[in-house]
């Protein structure tokens, strides 16, 4: 078997060994709204990150699994005693999604979010990030000069920045679109009643290239994203889906959606490197079984272990 199935196998394995613990593999959240500098900027930021906290606490079914800090309790040691709190609850089975809202520099050699006392770099957030066991990550990085946080995506890691690189240093507008991707129908492009972090950003990014447009302006801000997987990274639910998720046993159901998703995700991104009967042969069994898992969703049913 392929190294990519292998990795297919084990995250199959890790929803099975969350099922017998009787848990469903979770998305933890961590919002931080930095320092604005000035009353409109401060109104601003603190609004984004209280929309964020919302719409994640929705997402996330456990108000636990929601952390939020502004203004001047977004200290740096709060900071780190958030990311301890994520470190010692979520499993390698569970996602983590990082919300950073405010204005951030660049010095050419390292990036900093601005904060009241010391700032938090692109370095503290690695450290931080890696100590927390999430088998899935993304951290959106909505400020100014983010765009050398990129360099953080990996294997189990998406970043999203609102800017390419870290000379962008005028306020952004990335993290008002970013927060109207999680609310808008039309950012679900596939249809399917849920917003991935890969919708989202193509959302927010069409929008940010509009503004600019439409305001005859010289764009100041090209978003980016990196990283694999970002598609299946799902942050917010619509419709039905966002009713099914209010029901416990649907809400498992929709859990066993996104995994599949995950893995037919996975899968295509190695294709090239999976022999093509063994790729079709997987493909094949994975959208039978999102298949029968959506039909069940759809009808209300109890679900059944995988």
């Amino acid at each position: 078997m392929g190294s990519r199935l292998k990795t297919l196998a084990l995250a199959s394995l890790l929803l099975a060994a969350a099922s017998l613990r009787g848990q469903t593999p979770g998305v933890y959240f961590l919002i931080v709204g930095g320092l604005g500098g000035e009353p409109d900027y401060e109104q601003r930021f603190t609004t984004y990150a209280s929309d964020l906290e919302k719409i994640s606490r929705n997402m996330a079914g456990d108000p636990s699994h929601v952390i939020s800090l502004s203004g001047k309790a977004a200290t740096k040691d709060a900071i780190q005693a958030a990311f301890e709190k994520l470190s010692q609850r979520a499993t390698s089975a569970d996602a983590l999604a990082v919300f950073l809202v405010g204005h951030g520099s660049f010095d050419g050699t390292v990036y900093k979010f601005n904060i009241p006392g010391p700032d938090l770099t692109s370095d503290d957030l690695r450290a931080l990030m890696d100590k927390v066991k999430a088998g899935r990550q993304l951290l959106v990085v909505a400020t100014s000069a983010s765009g050398p946080c990129a360099n953080l995506a990996g294997d189990r890691r998406v970043v999203v920045t609102a800017t390419r690189t870290g000379t962008e240093r005028n306020a952004v507008v990335f993290a008002r679109y970013w927060v109207e991707a999680l609310r808008d129908p039309a950012a679900d492009a596939d249809k399917n009643e849920s917003i991935s972090a890969q919708e989202a950003f193509r959302y927010a990014e069409e929008k940010v290239k509009r503004f600019y447009a439409d305001q005859k302006r010289l764009a100041t801000e090209h978003p980016r994203l990196e990283g694999k997987l970002a598609n299946s990274f799902i942050l917010a639910r619509l419709g039905g889906a966002a009713a099914a998720a209010t029901d416990p046993h649907r809400r498992a159901l929709l859990a066993q959606r996104e995994q599949i998703e995950q893995q037919i995700d996975a899968l295509k991104y190695k294709k090239s490197a999976v022999p093509t009967a063994e790729y079709k042969k997987e493909l094949e069994r994975l959208l039978l079984e999102l298949a029968r898992v959506q039909e069940a969703i759809e009808a209300g049913q109890t679900p059944k272990p995988q």
